[in-house]
């Protein structure tokens, strides 16, 4: 027998979903939606880019946190030690700038958290003013049922000005602006967007979804039928993958099940966390495991997560941190103030980690979410103590479908200033979303795709 006539031509589509009870769960990406093979060779589905943004608040102690060497030489520092299994796809990015108008005055967070996806400032926006997700979701969203997905574990309690300046919070609260008027919410409440990603109600009311919580069973024992007739039709490989996919979705279903349950206990006003769940680490695993199967069933392209707020306050007692992160991250440079921000610091990138090396663990097409994925994390100050716009934290990591060139420390000078979006612009181009320019860019950024490259110009 011919390999050409073993090879059938059924390609199941790629948007094919399991439907029951008004619940609906996209699948992943499985061998059997990929053309077939012809008999003059392979045609391999076009590998999709996707973008991820992760935001953290109030700085970063940067000498904990830049590399000294460039290049491939560079060392772990003890904030970014979490991503060394990642080394290989890491790029770390320093001397971007988000140059502040001549005049500004306050709004030093506003301004942090606005300008991470459009190095614009609050208070000079133009009527075009966008931040790069929404760019691209505007182009990517038209291939999937969610254009993009905006999380975070801080809720919207909110109400006048929040930082100086007479800024609103919204300024903080968001990384995320469809347009110069309109901000895009971080959704914190992890069933909220499981219902987003897999069935929503037709009403927003909470007691209808509360309702709807309890007299419904799982999700996945709704479409149980289509789920085993689809299963008779797979091969072994996308039956294994069908089954690892089904479980992580109940995995989250079920956590998110236990967080409601002990939502309804009684807690003391004075602890109640400002979040749900609880616990800071089980709430992020959450979100991040959220992101993944977004990605994963390519209901959307492009997500954003914010870990916390500007001006955020949270206290961190699990890692030994009792102090509110904000009036900590004004350390004064005193020691022992630095050495708990960069417990903040590190303990932001462990859970970062953690989301990195699931999407580097599923498959996609002929690699790995991961190697598919461009994730940019980081802040929109350095130095928190003076709340600096210059030399911003930035790192990439993921293959980018084979455009983005690991394991390098690329340091831009600083008599150039080079604006943090030139990076946007570069980083829209390798999703598929050229632009000419975006805020105050002067150009591309060189060499994200060339290992070769060591010290760089800006453009």
């Amino acid at each position: 027998m011919t390999m050409a006539s073993m090879i059938t031509k059924r390609v199941i589509p790629r948007r094919t979903v399991l439907r029951g009870l008004g619940a609906s769960v996209a699948l992943p990406l499985l061998d059997g939606m990929v053309p077939a093979l012809s008999a003059l060779g392979t045609t391999a589905a076009a590998p999709v880019v996707r973008f991820g943004a992760v935001y953290v608040p109030n700085g970063m102690v940067m000498q904990n946190w830049t590399p000294a060497a460039d290049g491939a030489r560079f060392e772990l520092t003890p904030i970014l030690e979490p991503l060394a299994p990642f080394r290989d796809q890491l790029l770390v990015l320093s001397g971007l700038n988000c140059t502040p108008p001549p005049g500004s005055r306050g709004g030093t967070h506003s301004r942090a958290a606005t300008r991470f996806l459009t190095d614009v400032h609050p208070g000079a926006w133009n009527p075009q003013a966008i931040s790069m997700d929404q760019i691209a979701a505007r182009e990517l969203g038209r291939h999937t049922p969610l254009a993009s997905l905006e999380l975070g574990l801080e809720g919207a309690n909110f109400a006048g000005s929040c930082d100086s300046g007479g800024f609103s919070c919204a300024f903080s609260y968001t990384i995320s602006w469809r347009n110069s008027s309109i901000p895009l919410p971080m959704e914190h409440n992890p069933r909220a967007v499981f219902e987003r990603l897999f069935g929503d109600n037709e009403t927003t009311d909470p007691q209808a979804r509360q309702a709807r919580v309890r007299e419904q069973r799982s999700i996945l024992d709704s479409v149980s039928e289509d789920v085993a007739r689809l299963q008779r039709s797979l091969g072994p490989s996308d039956r294994a993958k069908i089954g690892a996919y089904l479980d992580a979705v109940r995995d989250v279903e079920r956590r998110i099940e236990i967080v409601e349950a002990q939502g309804d206990r009684e807690v003391p006003l004075m602890t109640r966390p400002m979040g749900v769940p609880a616990g800071f680490a089980e709430h992020a695993g959450l979100m991040y495991d959220l992101q993944l199967l977004a990605h994963q069933t390519d209901r959307t392209r492009v997500t954003t997560f914010m870990a916390g707020h500007e001006l955020s306050g949270r206290t961190y007692p699990e890692i030994d941190v009792p102090d509110a992160h904000h009036p900590l991250s004004h350390h004064r440079n005193v020691p022992e103030a630095l050495a708990k921000l960069t417990k903040i610091n590190t303990y932001h990138v462990s859970l970062f980690a953690s989301f990195v090396e699931k999407l580097r663990s599923t498959p996609d097409g002929d690699g790995s979410l991961l190697d598919q994925m461009v994730l940019m994390y980081g802040a929109g100050m350095s130095d928190s103590n003076s709340h600096s716009p210059y030399n911003v934290p930035v790192l990439l990591l993921g293959g980018g479908a084979g455009q983005l060139a690991g394991e390098r420390h690329l340091m831009y000078p600083e008599r150039e200033r080079t604006p943090l979006a030139n990076l946007h612009v570069t980083l829209l181009d390798t999703l598929g979303v050229p632009v000419e320019r975006m805020g105050d860019s002067t150009g591309p950024l060189a060499n994200l795709s060339d290992g070769s490259a060591e010290r760089l110009s800006g453009v």
